[in-house]
């Protein structure tokens, strides 16, 4: 084959690959064992190019690391370089020493003449790689703006909007934990042990802006609404610094999050005098608590029967991921009116909080419950939900979800907590067997 031939081989195969471990796999078929060094100018390292922009320094050998630093250095000046049984060839953009190969074994002649043609093609490749993982970045960036801003107008819960918040932030500085504080108290997620975030918290005010540490490893980000302090959004790690593009990210994310939050609040006092779910149209939680007790103490005082269905949405989360949160409300909102239709008209349904519902079925025994329970999951299963009417960008337009429940009977030692519990302990086990099936909770 000549070198004309191969040169062309090359850069076919290069353009069939859109990541790095297609770049590394193209390589080692003709150089055997490689690997590729990008410099990251934000932090001054070396990073590898085929293990998600990780900084050498986090798995190399302390002596191996300097040596590659050195050997950059050196590749300013020359192309090509052998050191220590091994060989190096420079990457640049135009002039400038954006990174190198490294291989195992030094190549032979022709091979070395070889890379003096083929690292220009190699060089672009990675370069539009980068590129396109930037201009990815930004689509997700302003997707999540957009989700978040979709939040305000239909979620008035902190407890389901904080989670969703803290993901989206993790999107952008995926090399940083991220960690929520409302009121100087960490929300998400279970545990902070760095008592160093916990001092700086108590620098914060309302005027406040972001705050830094001296080496760029722990940012704190205000949340500050209509002049108020809510808390704050923290990211922290022990190698890798903040870059400028990241700030930039998390202050507009914290912004429009402290906005979310401010109004979650707001909504939150209005809702506590309130009977209905905004989104869903059943009770709301305050409502559903305040029924239950009512049914309790008639069931307890009638001596009648009484049974309580938990039910939550089957990996509801992945729609969130996959098809976006407006998405999501809509699912919440079909699963809502499917279960109205199925119950009587004295039965009481709730929004129990995020994609998790309650029904209690007054006058009902176990027998009988058990039958709503399969009456819901088939109408739940054979319900089409079309995404499209929210998402039009979406390929697959009609989907279907299924449903978990867990079933309570009220017995005359329970209270209302009680016979939640039960239910939720019987939707737990649902889960835990399979999904898409009622259980009943069983004394044990």
């Amino acid at each position: 084959m000549s070198k004309f031939d191969e040169i062309e081989n090359l850069s076919e195969k290069l353009n069939d690959t859109c990541n790095p471990e297609g770049i590394t796999r193209v390589l080692e078929e003709i150089f055997n064992p490689i690997n590729i060094y990008i410099y990251d100018n934000t932090s001054e390292t070396l990073r590898d190019f085929s293990k998600s922009w990780i900084s050498i320094e986090e798995y190399r050998h302390k002596d191996k690391t300097k040596s590659l630093y050195k050997i950059f250095e050196k590749l300013k000046t020359n192309t090509l370089l052998a050191k220590d049984e091994k060989f190096y060839c420079s990457l640049c953009e135009g002039q400038k020493l954006i990174g190198m190969i490294e291989f195992e074994t030094i190549p032979d002649k022709d091979s070395i003449e070889f890379l003096k043609v083929a690292s220009y093609l190699i060089s672009l490749k990675i370069q539009n790689i980068i590129l396109s993982d930037r201009m990815q970045r930004n689509i997700d960036f302003h997707d999540s703006m957009k989700n978040i801003a979709k939040i305000i107008e239909t979620q008035y819960e902190t407890s389901y909007i904080i989670p969703i918040i803290g993901e989206m932030i993790d999107k952008f500085v995926s090399e940083h934990l991220i960690y929520i504080f409302i009121d100087n108290k960490l929300v998400w997620p279970n545990a902070c042990k760095d008592e160093k975030i916990f001092e700086l918290l108590k620098c914060l005010t309302n005027k406040s802006e972001y705050i830094l540490t001296p080496d760029k490893k722990i940012g704190l980000f205000p949340l500050i609404s209509e002049n108020k302090l809510l808390g704050c959004i923290v990211t922290k790690s022990t190698d890798n610094i903040l870059s400028e593009k990241e700030i930039n990210y998390i202050e507009q994310l914290t912004n429009q999050a402290a906005t979310t939050i401010n109004r979650a609040n707001v909504y939150a006092e209005i809702l506590k005098h309130a009977t209905l779910d905004a989104l869903t149209g059943l009770y709301n939680r305050h409502q559903l608590e305040e029924r239950i007790k009512q049914e309790v103490s008639s069931a307890k005082r009638q001596n009648r029967s009484l049974c309580t269905i938990m039910t939550d949405i089957d990996y509801f989360k992945n729609i969130n991921d996959t098809y976006g949160h407006a998405s999501g409300d809509l699912v919440l909102k079909t699963i809502s009116n499917v279960i109205k239709h199925q119950l009587r008209d004295y039965d009481i349904a709730g929004r129990y909080g995020g994609e998790e519902f309650v029904i209690i079925l007054p006058f009902t025994k176990l027998n009988e419950a058990q039958m709503v329970a399969s009456r819901l999951l088939q109408a739940v299963k054979n319900t089409k939900i079309d995404i499209s009417k929210v998402n039009p960008d979406v390929q697959e337009k009609n989907i279907n979800v299924t449903i978990s429940l867990g079933i309570s009977e009220f017995n005359p030692e329970d209270n209302e907590k009680t016979l939640l519990q039960n239910a939720d302990k019987a939707l737990y086990k649902a889960k835990g067997n399979g999904r898409n099936r009622a259980e009943i909770y069983e004394k044990v």
